[in-house]
């Protein structure tokens, strides 16, 4: 995995010596990040960073996903995985992140996801990359909004999120919406407005609990 560079900021393979940063950020990061955080509904997750890093590596060597860190200006400012790596007919991947508050409004996240899908795509082959945010994460849906990740749809309880099962807006992009890369697309002002505009049903219906059908008898 080579180093991606834009300006201040920094995406590289996460390595076991960045464990004690991570797990400091982490701590001084948990009231703004928890509402966001992967959980488990069968048992709680071990805050034990060495272990995760270790897990993530042996993943990437299986070829499953890339563990990156994002950095601004040599610090560590946050974590983003490119998980669920599919060759073959499907060719796809998912992103996840998160960032320390410090670095909010410094672009550290959009350029990251910019340069990893770039990479994803011209290196790596991959056909579709996407991202799944939760409802109420207002900053992440502006980084889709500012990269030009295209809506998808609702997905009702889909992933385990701070103690229970949430829903998500699924967003996407294939390598032909992207012929010069997202990150000079983004620079140069081409993102196409409102491809990632989210319906109004969608949003009244990701408010409302999710209704099992009528038994029928």
């Amino acid at each position: 995995m080579p180093v991606l560079t834009d300006g201040h900021i920094t995406v590289r393979q996460v390595r076991l010596r960045d464990a004690r940063a991570m797990e400091r950020e982490l701590l001084a990061n948990r009231n703004w990040l928890r509402p966001w955080e992967a959980t488990s509904p069968y048992a709680p997750r071990s805050f034990d960073m060495r272990a995760s890093i270790r897990s993530l590596l042996s993943n990437a060597r299986s070829g499953g996903g890339l563990p990156l860190v994002m950095e601004y200006d040599g610090e560590l400012a946050g974590q983003l995985n490119v998980s669920g790596i599919t060759y073959g007919s499907l060719s796809s991947a998912t992103l996840g992140y998160w960032v320390s508050e410090r670095f909010a409004g410094k672009g550290v996240t959009p350029t990251s996801v910019a340069l990893a899908t770039d990479h994803c795509f011209s290196q790596l082959g991959l056909h579709r990359m996407e991202i799944c945010i939760r409802p109420e994460n207002g900053p992440s849906l502006r980084v889709v909004e500012k990269l030009g990740f295209r809506y998808e749809g609702l997905r009702r309880r889909y992933i385990h999120i701070n103690g229970d099962w949430r829903d998500h807006f699924c967003f996407a992009l294939v390598r032909e919406e992207v012929p010069d890369g997202v990150l000079r697309r983004w620079k140069n002002g081409r993102v196409p407005a409102g491809v990632a505009s989210i319906p109004d049903a969608d949003r009244r219906a990701s408010e409302l609990p999710l209704v099992p059908p009528p038994a029928l008898f």
